[in-house]
């Protein structure tokens, strides 16, 4: 019974954390967004799969308005209209599908990287900031070494030793990306350690292994929280610019970045074929943002989200 009397309190608390965020209108828009866009990622990225699976890849778009691969020569570079809402590329190829069907990579590999992020730099960051002495430096040490490239050149240099693809922008990201999560997780985890209920824990006969796993963890996530949301439009935003540059997804599957890219050639006499990639990825990192934003205002810190 106290079980469940203890999971209705944090049933009740995180409902009333999403009401909170509703009532701001700028951050309920960006909550919509991000609902709808990781709704439609699971549901297009499910049939994607599905189709490779059983071979047959035009599974993948069943939902779309057109198939995002075949090319109409006869319909290259129309405007906007009823028929193409997003206009259509240099292929005739219908650039809302191919927005549709690029949307579900997008969506994985911003929560694979901020993911990816959070466990590698929290353990490395928690670890260093409860222990201190050797284990600090040792840790901080190599936490600096990645932070002193530039991301993107780092990313870049990553990619091009392994190879180009999705896989490798993931795993490059990866390791560009937890550095910035040690230092948060490090300066929670010397917040969190001078409590008193850590000297309380210690005093038990709890090892410094439990302590960080059960008393750490929940309340630095937390705090990171809000930052991990915004962080999702981050990603995508610097996803975005590795397919720009010829990097993660190959042809012909179509990614935001890269279209952005092929779209540039033919701006701004035909700019939609630029634009409109170009203001998804917008709406998406602003929306990210938004309720980023909202959670660090009403989190303020304290240990409910979790």
């Amino acid at each position: 019974m106290g079980l469940i009397v203890t999971y209705t309190k944090k049933y009740r608390k995180n409902i009333g954390i999403l009401i909170k965020l509703l009532r701001k209108p700028d951050v309920a828009f960006g909550l919509i967004i991000l609902i709808l866009f990781y709704s439609w990622s699971i549901i297009e990225g499910i049939l994607q799969v599905i189709g490779s699976f059983i071979g047959k890849p035009d599974l993948g778009w069943i939902l779309l308005p057109y198939n995002p691969f075949q090319p109409h020569l006869s319909q290259s570079l129309r405007l906007p209209s009823l028929t193409h809402i997003m206009g259509t590329d240099d292929l005739g190829r219908d650039i809302f599908s191919r927005i549709l069907y690029a949307a579900p990579s997008d969506a994985l590999i911003s929560l694979v990287v901020v993911g990816g992020g959070i466990l590698i730099g929290g353990f490395i960051g928690l670890f260093a900031g409860f222990y201190g002495g050797k284990v600090e430096e040792f840790n901080m040490w190599l936490t600096d070494l990645f932070l002193a490239f530039p991301a993107l050149i780092l990313a870049m240099v990553i990619e091009a030793t392994f190879g180009h693809g999705y896989i490798y922008a993931m795993i490059a990201m990866i390791i560009v990306w937890w550095p910035s999560y040690a230092r948060l997780f490090r300066a929670e985890a010397i917040r969190i350690k001078n409590m008193k209920y850590i000297d309380a824990a210690l005093l038990s006969g709890l090892s410094k292994v439990d302590i960080i796993r059960r008393h750490m963890i929940r309340p630095a996530l937390n705090t990171i929280l809000p930052y991990a949301t915004l962080d999702l439009g981050n990603v995508i935003l610097f996803y975005s610019m590795l397919s720009f540059l010829g990097l993660g997804q190959q042809p012909p599957y179509p990614e935001w970045g890269s279209m952005v890219a092929l779209g540039l050639e033919y701006f701004p006499k035909w700019w939609w074929y630029s634009l409109m990639p170009g203001l998804v990825i917008l709406i998406i990192a602003v929306a990210a943002a938004l309720v980023g934003d909202g959670l660090r205002d009403i989190l303020g810190g304290e240990e409910k989200w979790v």
